[in-house]
């Protein structure tokens, strides 16, 4: 078709050639409106264009519509993608989220070139603005301008077959809707298992349409349940090809350029089901006369950074998952097991390469020195917790009697000096049980448990932590950026909160100074043992600041420490890598250490890694919550012991001491009054009675719901409420609110009735 003859002499030529090289030199700015401008379409050309336009639609030559044409398969230079996926090599794989597939087809999926100096990398299952680049002789690419928000359209769910074809998307979680699939948008999902769903076309009545876009795998698998929240929550499981050969090329370290440890009698004490072993320990008594009654501690960590360098697949995967993630019935490790469970595992009579911190204490238990040593180690015998504890009781059992007198006494007497200096710090101290799941052959909870507390367990946790400490010195010293472990001070609101929460049980909380842990310790001293503590232990630690990683020391608050950094678990936390890396750069220690990107790239580091921690924790309890609700599922109507773990406005959440796990009471179904919400008091009071249920109350509910899927259990309340002491401020505020309220309504209802 040639171009009209009625339009101005030197405009381009309207023809289907024409049309088409605009549309494609043009991505994103190929509409009817620009079309015409660029032809200079004016007047009865106008009908011409849009039969063209129409012509070439048709056919298929062209996509869109009036406000947007495209080629078919073709991408704007800057658009909106979301990140779905990882390819065989690791890398992030963007899709076009404005992507039509009725006429395009299948979406392509570019990989992410990530710059680490722009801050952190997006995730799976968020959306970013990006730009295609196309460099000659290399792929299309993404090229990140920056992160815009979790994807909100894609939904997980359970497909639910139905006869004659298609079927419905159970949702994971209580807040999502449940869909519709069409027999044609299955994309072979078989009855039960694990999808991702994208919303389609709302329907007046009935559930709303979805198509699935992903089949992940079955839920009859005994994974199946920490499968949801793996993906829920968007964290890498799966190894790349790429990264399994470039561990699986690594061999054993060599002694060269290593100091030879091998005959210290180094020893690990860890859970009796670990399989990996990363730090080992020693203690000796001091023979410099100077340090009369001290010690010599020797913590070794594995040289984890010998095998995972900067730039290498395995370093931008481990920086990709921040560390491992512990389900009750799986480990998401952060290396692959050729390196965590082998090479970097401090295995018994074996030689392992280790960075190592030889510190001197004092007769009280203080730190007067140390160093820090790249050596070649080999741990003397590995043991439990428990079996340690057993031996250094008395109960020998098959420890050898020579390991305990010399080593194992010596590591407790060095433990004696640590507590005493720990006491005199006088950390926070805080009283919250830890509970774990047992799991069936089935992957079914038989039963919860509360491991008891041995002083091996707490031997273990001091000198790591003094290991910490002297990382973090040894690099200030050095002038060398790191990334502390660091834990704020509470904020000012939430002390106010707290304190007000106080005075209502008549418990004092100073207002002048600044506030240490041992003030905190003082108030948990005092409750402990009464009706109170566990109630103030949850209120306490509810005040505190989220401990986080970053390059800016502002202290460890919990630990009172004044620097602090993760040096100890380098095979299950990012962040002690990079530690290890400064260390190494810092003192030459040899290969290894930081490179120029790590240093650019630190404080996106620290907050790419703080934020994998987090996914981490919510992932774990998500999955807690989901096997807990599965147990209890056909137990709807049986009575519960339970204690009030959290208030809302809403009502109460309720745990059960025995599963470790939270119910929901609904405010509607406490009673017949109107329960009015005391935030500082944690409460929720009835107003004509002034009886009502407060965090931390022990309480008999009756489970009245299980959601399984959603991991969601709802109760009734069965126990009465009680009166409560002396009501807070924020009460006061909230009652008196409702109260202004409904005079206002009365006073406006006798005025409508006088004008009438």
């Amino acid at each position: 078709m040639a171009r009209t003859k009625t339009g101005p002499k030197d405009a381009p030529e309207l023809s289907r050639e024409a049309v088409l090289r605009f549309v494609a030199e043009n991505p994103g700015r190929s509409s009817k409106r620009e079309i015409a401008k660029a032809f200079q379409v004016k007047g009865d050309d106008r009908v011409a264009l849009k039969t063209l336009l129409a012509e070439l639609q048709s056919e298929g030559v062209i996509s869109g519509d009036r406000r947007r044409f495209k080629m078919p398969g073709a991408l704007p230079p800057v658009g909106v993608f979301e990140i779905r996926r990882r390819d065989e090599e690791g890398a992030l794989l963007g899709e076009p989220t404005s992507w039509d597939r009725e006429e395009d087809g299948d979406p392509p999926r570019l990989p992410v070139r990530i710059d680490r100096d722009k801050g952190p990398a997006p995730g799976v299952g968020e959306r970013v603005l990006a730009r295609v680049v196309e460099e000659d002789g290399d792929e299309r690419h993404l090229k990140i301008i920056r992160v815009l928000e979790k994807r909100r359209t894609v939904s997980l769910g359970v497909f639910r077959a139905t006869k004659g074809g298609g079927g419905r998307v159970e949702p994971v979680e209580r807040k999502q809707l449940e869909f519709m699939i069409a027999p044609g948008d299955t994309k072979d999902a078989a009855d039960g298992d694990l999808v991702e769903v994208e919303a389609g076309t709302r329907r007046r009545i009935g559930l709303p349409m979805g198509v699935i876009t992903e089949v992940i795998g079955s839920m009859r698998s005994e994974r199946a349940i920490s499968s949801i929240a793996l993906h829920a929550h968007g964290i890498p499981h799966i190894f790349p090809n790429a990264v399994l050969a470039e561990a699986e090329m690594a061999g054993p370290a060599p002694l060269e350029d290593r100091e030879d440890w091998r005959d210290l009698p180094l020893i690990t004490i860890d859970p009796a089901d670990a399989k990996d072993h990363d730090d080992a320990v020693h203690a000796a008594p001091d023979d410099d006369p100077s340090n009369p009654g001290g010690f010599v501690l020797t913590v070794a960590i594995a040289d984890v950074a010998w095998y995972v360098r900067p730039g290498s697949k395995l370093d931008a995967e481990a920086r990709l998952r921040g560390n491992s993630v512990y389900f009750p019935d799986r480990v998401v490790p952060m290396l692959p097991e050729r390196i965590s469970n082998d090479l970097c595992s401090l295995r018994e009579n074996e030689d392992r390469p280790a960075l190592a911190v030889r510190m001197t204490v004092s007769g009280d238990g203080e730190k007067r020195k140390h160093s820090f040593h790249r050596v070649m180690m080999r741990s003397h015998a590995k043991l439990a917790y428990e079996k340690a504890q057993a031996a250094i009781d008395g109960a020998i059992g098959d420890v050898d009697p020579q390991l305990v007198e010399t080593v194992l006494k010596p590591l407790w007497e060095a433990y004696r000096l640590v507590r005493m200096a720990r006491e005199r710090r006088q950390p926070l101290e805080l009283d919250l049980p830890e509970r774990k799941l047992k799991l069936d052959a089935q992957g079914r909870v038989d039963k919860v448990v509360v491991p008891m507390r041995l002083d091996a367990h707490r031997l273990i946790e001091e000198f790591m932590i003094l290991a910490n400490v002297a990382a973090a010195e040894s690099l200030e010293r050095q002038r060398q950026m790191l990334i502390y472990r660091a834990h704020d001070a509470p904020s000012l609101s939430k002390l106010e909160g707290l304190r007000e929460f106080l005075r209502s049980l008549e418990i004092p909380l100073a207002k002048s100074g600044e506030l240490r842990p041992s003030h905190f310790n003082t108030i948990l001293t005092h409750v402990r043992g009464g009706e109170h503590e566990s109630l103030v232990n949850e209120v306490v630690l509810r005040s505190q600041s989220q401990a986080l990683y970053t390059p800016e020391n502002f202290g460890h608050f919990g630990l009172n420490l004044t620097r602090y950094a993760h040096f100890t678990s380098p095979i299950r936390r990012y962040a002690d890598l990079v530690v290890h890396r400064a260390l190494i750069t810092a003192l030459k220690l040899g290969e290894g250490g930081l490179s120029a990107e790590d240093e650019s790239a630190m404080a996106a580091t620290a907050e790419e890694i703080s934020r994998a921690e987090r996914r981490a924790m919510a992932a774990e309890r998500d999955t807690v919550d989901r096997l807990v609700a599965h147990h209890l599922a056909d137990r709807v109507g049986d009575t519960f012991d339970g204690r009030i773990g959290g208030v809302t406005k809403a009502g109460l959440f309720v745990q059960l001491p025995t599963y470790g796990a939270d119910g929901f009471v609904p405010i509607a179904t406490l009673g017949a009054e109107y329960f009015h919400y005391d935030e500082a008091g944690h409460a929720l009071i009835g107003d004509r009675s002034g009886h009502g249920y407060q965090l931390g109350d022990t309480v008999e509910v009756r489970l009245v719901e299980a959601v399984p899927l959603a991991g969601s259990l709802q109760f009734e309340m069965l126990t009465e409420p009680r009166k409560l002491p002396r009501k807070t401020g924020s009460f006061h505020k909230t009652a008196g609110r409702r109260g202004r309220k409904g005079r206002d309504r009365k006073n406006v209802a006798s005025k409508v009735k006088r004008r009438r």
